[in-house]
C-alpha cells in the first residue's frame, strides 16, 4: 500500500495511471485486427488452406477411433472460421480496384442488399448458416446419449431451421429463399491476388513497389499506364488468350442494372404455399422418421418426397424469369437428388449399388466409401442438403 502511494506521488501531475485491466481487454481486438490484416493480405492462400482442410475431413473417417467426431469437428470449425473470413474479405475487396470494379453475381448483390438493409435478416441468416454447419456434429454428440435424445436434437434443429427460413421469407417481403442466405465469398484468382498486392499494401499503410511476388520486375503489360499530361491511369490490358472472358466480364445484362431487391419476384399465394411446403418438408420427414420403428419403412420417405413434389407443382412457373431464380431452382433440383440416399430408398436400392461399386474399388477408395456408408446409414444430417 505504501508503495502504491509512493508511486502515485512520484507520477507527474495530469498524467493518468494506465489501467492494466483495460490493457488486457484491449488486446483481443488488436489481435483480431492483426489477424484480419493477415487474411486480407493472403486471401488466395487462405482459401486454398480452407479447401485443403475440408478435403482432409473426407479421408479422416475410419482412420482412428471416434474419427467421425474428430472429422466433423474439424469440418464445422473450418466452416465457421470461413464465415469470419468472408466478413473480413468482404470489407477489404471493396477497396481493391480490380475487384471493386468487377460486377458481382446476382446472388451476391441480392444477399448483400438484404444483409446491409436489415439487421434482422443478417442475424437470422447467420444463425441459419451456423446451424447448418454444425447440425451433424450436434447429432453425433446427441447420439451418444441415446436414440431418444438424438431425435429430439434433430427435430429441434429442424424446427430452428424452418423458423429461420420462414422469418427470412417474411423479412424479404414474401420472396423465395436463396441458398446460402449470406453472401458468398468472391473468388480471388491468383493473378488478381498478386497484381493487387500494391493495393493491399497501400490499404495497410505499407510502401508499394513494382516488383512481383518472386522479386523480379513486373512486365510492362501488368502495370497501369499513367498519361503524362492528365495523370489519368489506364488499367493493364488482358492476355491475348483471355480477351473473350475479359470482355464478357464487362458486359451488362438486364439483371446487372436491376435493383437488388428486384432480382427475386414477390411470391403469389400459390408460390408462398409452395415455399412453405419446401421449408417444412425436412421437419415433417424428420418427425415421421423418428416415429418409424423400421428403417426400411416407405412411409416417412414418401411423405417427405410428396411434400417436395407438391411444392414444385404449386410453384408458379411464371416467376422463373430472372437469373437468380433460375439459379436457385437449379440448386433445389440438384438437392432433391439426396432423396436417393435417404430412408427406405437407400436401404432397398442405393445401399446395394454403393456396396457393389465399393467392392470393385481400390482399398483406399473402398475404405472411404465404407466410412461414408456408415454415416449415411446412422446419421440423419449426413444427407442433409
Amino acid at each position: 500500500m505504501a508503495d502504491y502511494f509512493r508511486s502515485s506521488a512520484s507520477r507527474p501531475p495530469g498524467k493518468p495511471q494506465k489501467n492494466p485491466i483495460q490493457s488486457v481487454l484491449s488486446m483481443p481486438p488488436q489481435w483480431l485486427n492483426m489477424y484480419g490484416d493477415f487474411i486480407t493480405k493472403n486471401s488466395h492462400q487462405v482459401s486454398q488452406i480452407e479447401s485443403a482442410l475440408r478435403s482432409l475431413t473426407y479421408i479422416i473417417p475410419g482412420r482412428f477411433r471416434d474419427a467421425e467426431i474428430a472429422s466433423e469437428t474439424l469440418h464445422s470449425g473450418v466452416q465457421l472460421l470461413s464465415l469470419y473470413h468472408d466478413a473480413v474479405l468482404r470489407g477489404a475487396i471493396t477497396k481493391i480496384p480490380a475487384l471493386a470494379s468487377k460486377i458481382p453475381s446476382p446472388h451476391t448483390r441480392y444477399t448483400r442488399f438484404w444483409t446491409a438493409k436489415s439487421r434482422l435478416y443478417r442475424r437470422i441468416a447467420l444463425l441459419l448458416q451456423v446451424v447448418q454447419y454444425t447440425e451433424l456434429l450436434w447429432e453425433m454428440a446427441a447420439k451418444r446419449k441415446g436414440e431418444k435424445v438424438r431425435w429430439r436434437v434433430v427435430i429441434l434443429l429442424e424446427v430452428i431451421k424452418a423458423v429461420c427460413r420462414i422469418l427470412l421469407m417474411q423479412v424479404t417481403n414474401s420472396r423465395p429463399l436463396v441458398t446460402p442466405a449470406l453472401p458468398e465469398r468472391d473468388p480471388i484468382p491468383p493473378d488478381v491476388d498478386s497484381s493487387d498486392d500494391d493495393a493491399l499494401k497501400e490499404l495497410m499503410g505499407e510502401e508499394t513497389s513494382s516488383v512481383d511476388m518472386n522479386g523480379s520486375a513486373r512486365p510492362s503489360h501488368e502495370k497501369e499506364w499513367t498519361m503524362p499530361r492528365t495523370g489519368c491511369n489506364f488499367p493493364s490490358l488482358p492476355n491475348p488468350g483471355d480477351i473473350s472472358s475479359y470482355l464478357m466480364s464487362r458486359v451488362l445484362t438486364a439483371d446487372d442494372i436491376k435493383p437488388a431487391a428486384k432480382l427475386l419476384n414477390t411470391l403469389t399465394r400459390s408460390g408462398q404455399t409452395a415455399e412453405i411446403l419446401h421449408i417444412l418438408s425436412p421437419l415433417v420427414y424428420a418427425i415421421a422418421l423418428s416415429r418409424s420403428k423400421n428403417k426400411k419403412s416407405w412411409t416417412p420417405w414418401i411423405i417427405g418426397l410428396s411434400m417436395e413434389y407438391a411444392a414444385r407443382q404449386l410453384r408458379d412457373r411464371g416467376l422463373r424469369n430472372t437469373a437468380l431464380e433460375n439459379e436457385e431452382w437449379g440448386k433445389r433440383y440438384w438437392a432433391a437428388g439426396w432423396w436417393t440416399m435417404r430412408g427406405a430408398f437407400y436401404e432397398h436400392f442405393t445401399k446395394n449399388l454403393i456396396g457393389g461399386v465399393r467392392r470393385r474399388m481400390p482399398s483406399l477408395v473402398s475404405g472411404i466409401l465404407e466410412d461414408y456408408e456408415y454415416l449415411w446409414e446412422n446419421y440423419y444430417f449426413s444427407t442433409s442438403a
